[in-house]
């Protein structure tokens, strides 16, 4: 049907209809004056995607304008970015902020940042999450190298040791004050230095659960044997005087009993730390926000710290009494070497507790390998390097002879 201005009007099936509007573009020109144009067209009854119509140049921006001018006074944000509304400003004016670490944007004009999963940090252009990566002391790093090769050398140092020891078992200064105790301590430092490859590389639930406890019993033998060895030489000692009541002490049964008993308390303590709550490796994602920590749950921190108290206070038995047998005469006694070697021990081990709890990462792994190789050198060292002096460099006061006038000596002395 026609209007009133003798334009066609048409009708869908419902009865609405079907609109056709002119585009007009409203311009000043020359003459300072307004006027419209005609710019385009739509028909809603043309085809789809032809129902609109411009003729883009027919269109004359005014002023600067040689193209669309924009509608908004911000340019559109870019993933890894959030809009920020400008205050007092129209709401199409907004600040664009980089999305904080840990947070993305994956799309353009975002109004929130996302928080990315514990497992995973935001990457460099803060678009997108990938996993973190996973931090742990290697042995092939230099940190972890390092340590690997100052245990190897210690190792075969004690080896080394353990064979002059044999070899020259029939000597004086190597029969000295218990050879079995020696042997057991020579033993026990290998396997002191070996627990401290258990904590180097990536932990598993097997070395996690055996670390700790390898480490207390292996070190509560190391203690023992040397508590066993002092309180050897003052017995030795104070049972050559009349009417003493040690002499039914004197022999290996003592030094036994006491490496035996130190060491199933310690044994009883791990044993009881596996049972209640062992150890579990974990990733700590914590400690640090791009990195996940690989490290050992101690399951329970009191049981570690009970495995520590048991192993000092066996160091702080074992320096006090040989710090009061160090001047016993005796050609060859090793308390006063022992008293050095405790007191070395005990050091490492005292600051090695507020090490421990101020240490993060990977290197709170590094600080307890630290202590366990330093503290066993020192047991090394300043227990068997004065023998080996002796046998390689003081030939002549490794007899008999030396042994019968330094006693003669002694006794016109006292």
């Amino acid at each position: 049907m026609k209007n009133s201005a003798g334009n066609e009007s048409f009708f869908n099936a419902k009865g609405d209809s079907q609109p056709f509007f002119d585009l007009l573009y409203w311009h000043m020109t020359s003459s300072d004056t307004s006027s419209y144009l005609r710019v385009g067209t739509y028909d809603a009854k043309a085809p789809t995607g032809h129902q609109l119509t411009i003729n883009r140049s027919a269109i004359h921006w005014g002023g600067k304008y040689t193209q669309v001018p924009r509608s908004v006074c911000s340019e559109s944000c870019a993933p890894g970015h959030r809009i920020s509304v400008a205050a007092g400003r129209p709401t199409c004016c907004f600040h664009c902020l980089p999305c904080p670490d840990g947070s993305i944007a994956n799309q353009s004009d975002a109004i929130d940042c996302l928080k990315c999963p514990d497992h995973e940090w935001s990457n460099r252009e803060r678009d997108q999450c990938i996993p973190k990566a996973i931090e742990f002391l290697s042995f092939i790093e230099p940190l972890g190298f390092i340590f690997v090769l100052i245990g190897i050398f210690l190792i075969l140092n004690t080896i080394w040791v353990f064979w002059i020891f044999i070899s020259y078992r029939q000597t004086p200064v190597v029969r000295a004050n218990n050879l079995q105790l020696s042997y057991i301590l020579l033993v026990a430092l290998i396997m002191c230095f070996l627990c401290s490859f258990l904590f180097i590389g990536y932990p598993g639930r097997l070395s996690c659960m055996l670390r700790q406890i390898f480490f207390g019993i292996s070190f509560s033998l190391c203690v023992s044997c040397v508590l066993a060895k002092t309180i050897t030489v003052v017995i030795a000692f104070r049972a050559t005087k009349p009417n003493s009541n040690l002499r039914r002490w004197v022999g290996s049964k003592t030094s036994y009993s006491i490496v035996l008993a130190s060491t199933l308390v310690q044994s009883a303590i791990g044993v009881i730390w596996l049972w209640t709550a062992p150890s579990y490796p974990e990733l700590n994602t914590k400690v640090t926000n791009e990195k996940m920590i690989a490290e050992c749950n101690e399951g329970s921190i009191l049981m570690f710290y009970c495995m520590l108290a048991f192993m000092g206070l066996l160091a702080c038995v074992s320096f006090m009494v040989a710090f009061l047998a160090r001047n016993l005469p005796d050609t060859f006694n090793e308390a006063k070497f022992i008293t050095f070697s405790m007191l070395v021990f005990v050091s490492v081990w005292l600051s090695f507790i507020p090490a421990y709890l101020s240490t993060k990462r990977k290197y709170l792994v590094a600080v307890e390998i630290f202590a366990i190789l330093s503290s066993g050198a020192g047991l090394l060292y300043c227990i068997f390097a004065p023998k080996m002096y002796i046998i390689f460099m003081r030939p002549e006061m490794n007899t008999r002879e030396h042994i019968v006038s330094k006693s003669m000596l002694c006794n016109i002395n006292n």
